[in-house]
């Protein structure tokens, strides 16, 4: 394999300046969440020019699609292995691309056109996903639950990173709070007279920050007040705040939560308010699949870029296609653009998506991932490797049951993987 695993890098290589045009023309351009129409359009152009075959609104999303490229039959298969590199492009609001998603879609795209490449002696279909509002959205969960990811068996991303590339980082379980809070307005002059929205939203805060004793290990709650009222001599009857809260499994996010929630209903039997209390989808924690991260590993070392393990002990971050690895062999590993102190979602980090040390991890990434492709389309005894992880390293609760409510209507993993 290691001749096609050359061949398809030169693939990459052959398109570089068209992934590092993608790459900035969606960094000159950001969009929050579901609302990436210009970077839909950019990336979909691109794949279409290489001859994949495009839909759009995939999931009911309307910048979401799906690429496919499917190869010819190999020693009888009808199909082969069904591999799909995962595209993120929405931006961080008042932000802009400090998370370097358009890097991710340029890195997705140019594997997905140098793994086709071989379809036809390997088998196989390749698929290119964009996987919009991934920023606290999940539109990732969205897209499975209806059905978005029935045709996958392996799914592949590369996302920047500060400080070295790693592989085999997992991630924390996630979601969002919000506490909308009504009172009644009144002057200033007279505040008994009314119900002090903000004030509920103070109390909110100080019923968490008593509550911090409970917290199990790696759960972290960060919160912002969204609206706190017009004029300083008005009693506000409108308050609001939201809290990011992330946990270390699905099951203490839940706890989390509704820690949380009798937090802000706390606050409004105080003070009289009425509260209106609701959460986003749930991200999963991730469980990032050992071969295929350290097939990845090998091939990008292999490049020269040096690659080494997480702290297992870390605080990690969170994202939507661990709710896939739930499901499906997943790998979300990490090539370096910025010396350790940058900060992710950082102006510093933004700038770092596109520099000079950005294009270059763009195109290695892209590389990487197709390598890796490789080893996966070429290799049964490879994939039942993959297999034999995934069924190891993935609870069965997730794997046979919808454990949580927001994953009820998923499909178990692996009795789709046709080997």
């Amino acid at each position: 394999m290691e001749g096609m695993k050359d061949y398809v890098a030169g693939q990459v290589e052959k398109i570089r300046e068209e992934l590092i045009q993608l790459s900035h023309d969606i960094h000159s351009h950001p969009e929050c969440g579901f609302e990436e129409f210009y970077a839909c359009d950019r990336i979909t152009m691109l794949l279409r020019s290489h001859g994949f075959q495009v839909e759009t609104g995939t999931g009911g999303l309307e910048t979401a699609f799906t690429a496919v490229k499917k190869g010819g039959t190999v020693h009888g298969s009808q199909d082969g292995p069904r591999i799909a590199f995962l595209a993120e492009y929405d931006a961080l609001e008042g932000l802009g691309h400090g998370c370097g998603h358009n890097m991710i879609a340029a890195m997705a795209a140019g594997a997905g056109i140098a793994l086709s490449s071989v379809l036809n002696p390997l088998g196989g279909t390749v698929y290119v996903i964009g996987t919009p509002g991934e920023e606290t959205k999940g539109g990732k969960i969205l897209m499975q639950e209806r059905g978005a990811f029935e045709e996958v068996d392996y799914v592949l991303m590369c996302h920047p990173t500060s400080g070295p590339s790693m592989v085999q980082r997992s991630a924390r379980g996630c979601t969002t709070v919000y506490a909308d809070f009504i009172g009644k307005s009144a002057h200033s002059s007279n505040p008994a007279s009314g119900i002090n929205a903000l004030t509920a939203v103070r109390a909110t805060f100080s019923n968490i920050d008593l509550m911090y004793p409970c917290f199990r290990f790696q759960d972290t709650v960060n919160g912002i007040i969204r609206q706190g009222g017009q004029a300083n001599n008005v009693i506000p009857d409108r308050a609001s705040c939201e809290f990011c809260l992330r946990s270390r499994t699905l099951e203490d996010l839940e706890r989390l939560v509704g820690i949380v929630k009798h937090c802000a209903e706390s606050a409004a039997m105080l003070t009289g308010a009425r509260a209106d209390i609701r959460e986003d989808l749930l991200f999963s924690e991730r469980y990032p699949n050992i071969p295929m991260g350290q097939a990845f590993k090998e091939n990008l070392e292999g490049l020269g870029e040096p690659v080494s393990y997480p702290d297992p002990m870390g605080f990690y971050g969170s994202s939507d296609v661990s709710n896939l690895s739930l499901y499906m062999p997943v790998i979300h590993e990490y090539i370096s653009i910025a010396p350790s102190q940058v900060n992710g979602h950082s102006p510093e980090f933004a700038a770092a998506a596109v520099s000079e040390a950005g294009d270059r991890a763009c195109v290695l990434g892209a590389k990487a991932l197709a390598m890796t492709g490789v080893d996966i389309l070429g290799s049964r005894e490879f994939r039942r490797e993959i297999r034999e992880a995934f069924e190891g390293q993935v609870p069965e609760r997730y794997r046979t049951s919808g454990t949580f409510r927001h994953w009820n209507q998923c499909p178990a993993g692996w009795n789709r993987v046709r080997d």
